[in-house]
């Protein structure tokens, strides 16, 4: 008989394996953070003991969503300026609001607030893109979620660095800062191939395969900008990114609108990775990634909700739907992205996405316990002919009412335990009151 930290039983579990096998009345066992066994819950009192044994009836227990790419700071832009254009949405209300406000301490307010979230929408890693990475990966670390951090590129001064010189020390800083840390991993972010100049992407290339990190970057977001790079240079910003070197296994593709045939199959052929955001998408009317003819193609796509200043929230359950049901109607093909390959966007392919592979994205004997739980036993969700159907079609977030990260509960019965949600909110109201008073004078001058 061998003493575990944990053992959780439950009606069914998505394992998200190489064969999406699903479980029927199985236990994870866990033990110091990682799943050490999934067996039948008849055998488990045979084999296994522990003074943590939690029974979930109706509940599919899944790995916890990959949200594969956020800015997390930016909940607390959350409804600030809707129903515009991505380039107006930019230029007249978000980058203004940014230049008052982001410092230190509203992006740990933001991300902490990002963070809850996600924990209670059953999201148990996050991609994320922002100013002062190293205070966000602090918060992810102090709630207990896991994050790989986007170390910002972009060859203007913001509030982070004032040079070329500054964002790749600081990059640098905040990678070796984080590098032994069970939780936190990093990646270069250059923003977009319209605000990073050739000789700073060969420098990203460069910090990549010297710190052995992933690239995720905004590419092909709307038809504009590959108008606008085809008038200025002569050529889409993908070819130019492939001469520059920069499409390779390790980048992460964002958005991804606006892709031809010739491209896509390029994409397959180097190994990009393509994170998709289907609401964001659709929210600033910046077109549709066509994910079924990737996926056809074999290009991996992840899913990400980007931030909720274009959400706007930070739900991939919503997302994982969105995603299934627009590839459908795209393409005019009902069998497009089934159930099961919507959970694999929301999951495994963001941790390969992540280089986390390894780590996280399935309930693997193994892997470290990144579990959710979620109540199927509701209404909404019956009756249950498929789990993996009603988790993808019908379950909504208020559904997740457990959650484990490294094997440890960040969540039980909808309560999180590792942050004050009365005080984030307390926080959270100050916050809005400094924005609000900041956009009406901008209105009003």
């Amino acid at each position: 008989m061998k003493t575990v930290d944990s053992i959780i039983h439950a009606d069914h579990i998505a394992t998200v394996d190489n064969n999406d096998t699903v479980l029927n009345h199985h236990a994870l066992i866990v033990h110091q953070g990682k799943i050490i066994d999934i067996v039948p819950s008849s055998d488990v009192s045979e084999r296994f003991e522990s003074s943590d044994i939690v029974h979930l009836p109706d509940h599919i227990l899944c790995p916890g969503f990959v949200n594969a790419h956020t800015h997390a700071a930016m909940n607390l832009l959350r409804g600030y300026a809707d129903d515009y254009p991505l380039m107006t949405w930019l230029n007249d209300y978000i980058w203004p609001a940014e230049g008052q406000w982001v410092d230190p301490a509203f992006v740990a307010t933001g991300s902490r607030l990002a963070i809850a979230e996600m924990l209670r929408s059953g999201t148990t890693c996050f991609n994320d893109m922002y100013f002062f990475p190293d205070i966000t990966a602090v918060e992810a670390e102090s709630a207990g979620i896991r994050a790989c951090i986007g170390l910002i590129v972009i060859d203007f001064p913001t509030c982070w660095a004032n040079s070329g010189d500054e964002y790749f020390a600081k990059a640098e800083q905040v990678h070796k800062q984080f590098l032994n840390s069970d939780l936190i991993s990093t990646a270069l972010a250059p923003h977009a191939p319209y605000t990073v100049c050739d000789d700073n992407l060969k420098r990203v290339i460069e910090c990549s395969d010297r710190l052995n990190t992933p690239i995720q970057m905004h590419i092909h977001e709307t038809a504009f900008e590959v108008s606008q790079s085809e008038e200025q240079i002569g050529k889409r910003p993908l070819k130019r990114l492939e001469e520059l070197g920069l499409l390779n296994s390790r980048l992460q593709a964002v958005h991804m609108t606006q892709v031809n045939e010739q491209e896509i199959s390029q994409l397959n052929d180097l190994g990009v990775h393509v994170i998709h955001c289907p609401q964001s998408n659709l929210k600033l009317a910046s077109g549709f990634c066509p994910i079924a003819k990737l996926s056809k193609a074999g290009v991996n796509i992840a899913l990400g909700t980007d931030g909720s200043a274009s959400n706007n929230d930070l739900d991939m359950l919503n997302e994982m739907q969105t995603a299934a049901l627009l590839a459908k109607g795209a393409s005019g093909d009902a069998a497009a992205v089934p159930a099961s390959e919507a959970l694999r966007m929301a999951t495994i392919n963001g941790a390969k996405a992540m280089g986390l592979a390894h780590i996280t994205g399935s309930l693997e004997i193994g892997k470290c316990a990144d579990i959710q739980a979620i109540d199927l036993g509701q209404l909404e969700t019956s009756p249950r002919f498929d789990p993996i159907s009603q988790v993808v079609y019908s379950a909504s977030r208020h559904q997740v009412t457990h959650l484990w990260v490294h094997g440890k509960q960040l969540m039980k019965q909808r309560q999180l335990t590792t942050i004050d949600e009365t005080k984030l909110l307390s926080e959270v109201k100050e916050w809005q009151a400094k924005l609000l008073a900041f956009r009406n004078n901008q209105q009003s001058s």
